[in-house]
């Protein structure tokens, strides 16, 4: 498949890590219950490194849905990064810290929920998400950047782009769309200048609140006539003032529905964590 590239949004270089570790796109970390075990002596994990031949050592174990799951070193190094960038110049690896195994275990619950909806991605799904993160789908060039293989960054944005769907399922109820973009503003700075581009502009954003066959209000209840109704609108022409203050309205309805969004995503991560319970040996906090 031929790699695509263009310019990666702004602020992607900063948080392109984040982006990357799938389990930002979920908030706070709330289980039925979490134990932190004791190591002993005789305990594989009373030390804070282990060589190659112990990546298969349990560093802990996580029950959901009435299953128990065992928790490696080495799914835990493979989640956020690749053996060959997590080795040291003696050849051995960190264990892996309580929150490194934490996030593990919200990124396998999530995942869990997301097959259990039958969520899937293919290739082209996994190249487009890639694209509007970080930019590119060049997979080698991506794993490069960030000290993984290609096949871990393939995995971790197929992941990534899964819980983007079921999230998308989540808060679709939340009437979040897209942001509104701002209105052309004029070129000597007049706001009291009128065209039809900014009728056409206000119009879109009144939506039903407005009536183009009467070329007037539709109603005087909505969220924009309160502001607007001081402004000369018709089909015809509209202000850039009237313009601006209509994009206020309609950005701060889009602020309040992602907050709401947000807030609902989180519920429902901690709704499912919630029901889960963790344990955990190691050494390293």
């Amino acid at each position: 498949m031929a790699k695509n590239q263009r310019p990666a949004k702004k602020g992607v270089s900063a948080a392109a890590a984040l982006i990357l570790s799938v389990c930002c796109l979920a908030v706070g970390l709330l289980v039925g219950r979490f134990v932190l075990g004791t190591p002993t002596a005789a305990d594989p994990l009373n030390k804070t490194a282990i060589t190659a031949g112990e990546l298969e050592t349990v560093v802990g174990t996580y029950t959901y849905g009435g299953e128990t799951h065992a928790i490696t070193a080495r799914e835990v190094i493979e989640d956020s990064s690749s053996l060959a960038a997590a080795v040291k110049e003696d050849g051995t690896y960190d264990v892996p810290t309580a929150d490194a195994i934490l996030g593990y275990v919200r990124n396998a619950i999530i995942m869990h929920e997301a097959e259990s909806r039958g969520i899937t991605v293919t290739d082209e799904d996994v190249s487009a998400y890639a694209l509007e993160i970080l930019g590119t789908d060049d997979y080698a060039a991506i794993a490069s950047t960030y000290g993984l293989t290609e096949e871990v960054a393939k995995r971790m944005l197929g992941e990534a782009a899964m819980m983007k769907q079921l999230r998308d399922q989540v808060i679709a109820d939340t009437g979040v769309g897209e942001a509104p973009a701002p209105p052309t503003a004029p070129e000597d700075g007049n706001g009291d200048a009128t065209s039809k581009e900014w009728a056409d502009y206000v119009i879109a954003l009144l939506g039903d609140e407005w009536d183009t066959e009467n070329n007037t209000w539709a109603r005087t209840d909505g969220t924009y006539y309160a502001t607007l109704q001081t402004y000369p609108i018709s089909n015809e022409e509209a202000s850039y003032e009237a313009a601006e203050q209509a994009y206020y309205i309609a950005y701060t309805a889009y602020s309040t529905a992602t907050s709401n969004a947000a807030q609902e995503w989180t519920n429902f991560v901690n709704g499912l964590l919630g029901s889960a319970s963790i344990e955990i040996a190691t050494l390293c906090s």
